[in-house]
């Protein structure tokens, strides 16, 4: 399976940040991470991978990004660019922020809030859009910001902008979030401290100024990669795959959660730590699956599963129903909508509301398929209807795979390798 996107985007970060060379074993070699390597390049970090697949970040320490000569283009990556948009803020340089046509459609207003309150300055498109040209701060301050909405990113670019500002910089959040970015600081030898404080929240807190120290990172298979795998062994009939070395963190496994709750055969295996994180071997063996509500809590640690969770459920036994799917609408598309034109061309009956979906199963076999399914530009979206297509009763045709490659460049081939038949519309 490919690297995790999250943590290859964040290893390449740090280690440019710290001092000396950063050693990155099983990096997603996909489109929006080597765009963050590149960006990193343009800024005056030294990347590059040898023959054996090993990067090497040759670091030059917090606080020390050179000013770019050139607008800095992170493609379809809005992780990249919200957590280097934090990264740069608390350096005095000035830096222009670019991506594709889809990225360049998506919020970033909630990133370069908090950032401004260290002293960075910011020029957007109305709407606080991209091209973003960023004025970092020559005397950043510290500061206590709580997170308006449950975000990974926004937190992330936060605490990057923390590393170069003295004193303890603070985020609060109401509901957990994936903390590979606190992980990783620690495992590069930053000070991270988490509590409880009244009301039930929680305070993440980093002391800035840190010496970084290089580090060798293993990065684990991509739980959200995993995913297509996993759902095309439940639902095809006869089916036994196991995927190795998958990243385990809790804030990432809601939809193995979820599909046992369904029904589903998993086991997990192996279970070890490696670069601070949980990693394990999935063992998903094909079997009926039954419809079930899916609680909004959840969503944080499986946001960008929910096009393949709603692929299972269109293969299970009655109603699915999931909520608190707010975030779906500002994705690389509105994938919400996406999902629901989606199921609905494949003969599957939905019900839609501005941040909730239900799929009405048809259980094993029972998706009509014979689609030509618009994926908007949107990888997963692409990925997710040609699961569907696997055991659907008719071919499911999807518009566009280039875009794929932003996060699983051996999509076709790995899923070749496991049986799937792709062909393209004029073979």
């Amino acid at each position: 399976m490919p690297g995790d996107k999250s943590i290859s985007h964040r290893a390449l970060i740090l280690g440019a940040l710290a001092a000396g060379r950063t050693t990155i074993a099983g990096l997603l070699e996909g489109e929006d991470v080597l765009n963050t390597a590149s960006v990193l390049r343009a800024l005056g970090a030294d990347i590059v991978r040898d023959p054996a697949g090993v990067w090497h970040v040759h670091g030059f320490g917090v606080g020390g990004f050179s000013e770019p000569t050139d607008i800095l283009d992170h493609g379809n990556s809005g992780t990249g660019v919200r957590l280097m948009l934090g990264a740069v803020a608390t350096t005095p340089i000035t830096a222009t922020f670019t991506g594709d046509a889809s990225l360049r459609k998506r919020p970033m207003r909630r990133v370069l809030d908090p950032i401004e309150r260290f002293g960075a300055q910011t020029v957007t498109r109305d709407g606080g859009l991209l091209p973003i040209t960023i004025k970092g701060a020559k005397n950043p301050i510290p500061i206590t910001y709580r997170l308006p909405v449950p975000s990974a990113q926004v937190k992330s670019a936060v605490l990057l902008a923390g590393l170069n500002a003295p004193g303890d910089t603070t985020v609060i959040e109401a509901e957990a979030t994936r903390d590979h970015t606190e992980r990783m600081l620690t495992h590069f030898g930053a000070v991270v401290r988490r509590q409880k404080i009244e009301g039930g929240l929680t305070a993440i807190t980093l002391t800035g100024q840190p010496e970084l120290r290089a580090s060798h990172v293993q990065v684990p298979a991509d739980p959200s990669s995993a995913a297509f795998p996993m759902v095309g062994a439940l639902i095809v009939p006869g089916s036994e795959v196991r995927i190795e070395a998958v990243m385990l963190n809790p804030t990432r496994t809601g939809l193995i959660t979820v599909l046992k709750r369904m029904g589903a055969d998993i086991t997990i295996e192996n279970e070890r730590s490696e670069s601070g994180e949980s990693v394990g071997d999935l063992v998903i063996k094909a079997g009926p699956l039954k419809g079930i509500d899916i609680e909004p809590e959840i969503a944080p640690s499986m946001i960008d599963e929910y096009p393949i969770l709603a692929i299972a459920a269109a293969f299970a036994e009655g109603r699915t129903k999931m909520t608190g799917l707010g975030e779906l609408r500002v994705k690389e598309s509105d994938r919400l909508a996406a999902i629901a034109d989606g199921l609905i061309a494949c003969g599957i009956k939905i019900a839609l509301g501005s941040d909730w979906l239900s799929v009405e199963g048809l259980g094993a076999g029972g998706m009509p398929g014979g689609a030509r399914v618009a994926t908007h530009m949107d990888h997963r979206i692409a990925m997710a209807f040609l699961i569907a297509g696997l055991a659907a009763k008719a071919p499911v045709t999807v518009d566009d795979t280039s875009f794929v490659a932003t996060s699983f460049p051996d999509f076709i081939p790995l899923m070749q390798s496991l049986g799937a038949i792709f062909t393209r519309p004029n073979q």
